[in-house]
């Protein structure tokens, strides 16, 4: 699906009074409907590192963009706003975004640590090889997760720490890691 394709499928959930599995539980339709409103909020706000937004200028070669995702998910919230706003910055990025949890199931290919860890970034090339993957979080925001989940915090605990962390970085240190990575495979 595009990026309108995963904004309307985001406001089937919340508009849906019987939403499918796992919406259907309190809990993760909460999820979604903060993550709407963060998503939104960085859709409008979200500034784009000018150096990143070269590089990706750049690009003259065909790229693909695979972004894993849900709309359950917090990182993911924080994430794809930034993803997007770069993916319009060329018109040789194509980008299409695959639910985790429904056919192809693509996450089985791309686990992180042997779990289905999302939001994740596939980039390849024109004839389809992966040049990079990323995800599914920023290394800075992975290491307080790391520290939270090492001395058994509780999720909610967890949930307001990464928030926190997200606020204060406004997508700087994906956009920074984006582009470490990305320079290596720009063409």
């Amino acid at each position: 699906m595009d990026f309108q394709q995963y904004q309307d499928y985001f406001q089937e959930i919340l508009s849906d009074p019987n939403a499918a599995a796992p919406y259907n539980n309190i809990d993760y339709l909460d999820y979604t409907k903060l993550n709407w409103t963060r998503q939104q909020r960085w859709l409008k706000t979200g500034v784009v590192d000018a150096v990143l937004a070269e590089t990706i200028a750049a690009i003259r070669n065909a790229r693909q963009w695979i972004v894993i995702t849900e709309p359950w998910c917090g990182d993911a919230a924080h994430t794809v706003p930034f993803i997007h706003k770069l993916t319009q910055l060329n018109n040789l990025i194509s980008v299409s975004y695959q639910l985790r949890d429904s056919e192809p199931f693509l996450i089985e290919q791309y686990l992180t640590n042997g779990s289905k860890a999302i939001p994740k970034l596939i980039i390849r090339d024109e004839a389809g090889n992966d040049l990079l993957t990323w995800g599914p979080r920023p290394l800075e925001c992975q290491a307080i997760y790391n520290n939270l989940t090492a001395a058994h915090a509780d999720f909610g605990t967890i949930k307001t720490e990464l928030q926190k962390w997200y606020n204060q970085d406004k997508g700087k240190s994906f956009q920074r890691e984006l582009l470490e990575v990305l320079g290596k495979v720009t063409g």
